[in-house]
């Protein structure tokens, strides 16, 4: 049921850029694992399992906690909630930068992936605090900065862990977190509870889709090496269908759901839905194969590019998806979100496939993976616009957040796939894989986009009518 509320006071851009400010140390710190994890297994003597286990960490708390901050944001308010989880990502960011093993690291990689739960708690402040189109834009910007924060973080995590130490690759984006945190505190009114719900939170749901969420990456996790752990892969699948049976029918009887499930059946939230995963494959794939390239030696079919030469050629696709962010929200704001993911998934198909064929040059992966870039934020900040306005502002943060953890589904699937289907393409006694791997993939990850066109149509209609 939806409280009566009195009008939220309205909030200008400092607000706003102090949420985007926010937005961008927490995408930094989430990212500086990845481009370090062969110096954190030195470091730390961990084995490359071990590595893998780091990596995906912050992953799975992300998944978990986004639709549970989500839900508690429509239900108590925004700030907060949102106060309390910065609270724990900073612990969890000053553990990290503290920890002397491996235990230690991955505790604080559990913690800080809290901070995935930002996003909706934001998205539920301005839809509160703004008119709808100045939202949309706002939602853009914070969206858009969280994207620029992570590709910042992939830069300078090595510069700075080899320059200084690997523990300030944690610390400078835990203390501007921090500041930010304050920021927010001062500038953001308080919001009033989105819902009045007199049954509490909705326990047995929430076991229920931690279950559904860490089975599903342990499946991901595991996909490489499907061939020699048919048995145990079979019976994740199994009880990952258990899990999402029971939670299902849980959902159904429950007096206040975690996630109400007419809100899943409305064609706008899942068609969103459908094509955030589709993107988000395709993204993550070309994420994955173009710094594979790079790194190719130059006397096969690559480049021969050393991290640093790589992180310099990243530059421009980290430039395209900082901007992509507020450039989708008002372009969403103009045109529609339905005519912006259109737009946006026409030129990624296009630039996936041109990138099978083209990709002799520097510049042409340079030039395709900004592309793919902007393309991508501009289909999800429109899709995130699109779902947060579709749903009625009672289930803003829990819509909004479901978007979040099909993101992070859909990375980790484009990344499991490729990492297997290049491992499955390498020809014995050599390092490098085939060359017809890399065009396969592009073509698969352009084939993905491409068919989340299908879903475009379910957005022509929203939930408030």
């Amino acid at each position: 049921m939806t409280a009566t509320l009195t009008a939220p006071a309205r909030i200008g851009k400092s607000a706003v850029w102090a949420l985007g400010m926010l937005a961008a140390a927490t995408g930094t710190l989430e990212s500086v694992v990845t481009p370090t994890l062969p110096l954190l297994q030195r470091e730390l003597s961990m084995s490359p399992a071990q590595g893998a286990l780091i990596s995906i960490a912050m992953l799975i708390t992300g998944a978990l906690v986004a639709p549970v901050a989500g839900s508690l944001g429509d239900r108590y308010g925004g700030k907060s909630v949102m106060l309390r989880l910065m609270a724990v990502v900073c612990v969890g960011g000053l553990v990290s930068s503290l920890a002397p093993n491996l235990p230690v690291l991955l505790l604080g990689q559990v913690l800080q992936g809290a901070m995935v739960g930002a996003m909706p708690l934001s998205f539920i402040l301005v839809r509160k605090h703004l008119p709808t189109g100045e939202s949309q834009v706002a939602i853009g910007v914070v969206s858009g900065l969280f994207v620029g924060g992570g590709m910042l973080g992939t830069l300078i995590a090595g510069p700075i862990a080899e320059g200084l130490s690997r523990h300030w690759m944690f610390a400078i984006p835990t203390f501007v977190i921090v500041v930010a945190t304050l920021f927010v505190h001062r500038l953001m009114p308080d919001d009033s509870p989105g819902r009045s719900d007199d049954a509490g939170l909705d326990w047995p749901g929430l076991v229920l889709l931690s279950g559904i969420l860490v089975t599903l990456m342990l499946v991901l996790a595991l996909a490489p090496d499907m061939g020699s752990r048919p048995l145990l892969l079979g019976a994740l699948i199994v009880v990952l269908a258990a899990f999402v049976t029971g939670w299902i029918a849980v959902e159904r009887r429950a007096a206040s759901p975690m996630v109400d499930l007419r809100l899943l059946a409305k064609p706008a939230i899942w068609g969103s839905y459908v094509i955030t995963f589709a993107v988000c494959v395709g993204t993550s794939v070309s994420m994955y194969l173009v710094p594979q390239l790079f790194a190719v030696p130059a006397d096969e079919f690559g480049f021969g590019a050393s991290s640093t030469d790589i992180g310099r050629y990243l530059l421009p696709g980290a430039v395209a998806a900082a901007i992509s962010g507020p450039l989708g929200g008002v372009a969403a704001r103009r045109f529609g979100s339905r005519a912006v993911v259109t737009a946006g998934i026409g030129v990624m198909t296009a630039t996936l496939v041109s990138l099978a064929f083209l990709h002799s040059e520097v510049w042409h992966l340079m030039v395709g993976k900004a592309l793919v870039a902007l393309a991508s934020g501009l289909c999800i900040t429109a899709i995130v616009v699109k779902t947060a306005t579709s749903a009625d502002a009672g289930n803003t943060g829990t819509a909004t957040s479901l978007v979040l953890v099909i993101r992070v589904i859909g990375f980790a699937t484009g990344a499991q796939v490729s990492g297997a289907f290049l491992t499955a393409r390498t020809p014995s006694g050599s390092e490098v894989p085939a060359e017809s791997a890399f065009v396969t993939g592009f073509v698969i990850a352009g084939v993905v986009t491409a068919l989340s066109l299908l879903a475009v149509r379910t957005l022509r209609k929203g939930v408030k009518e």
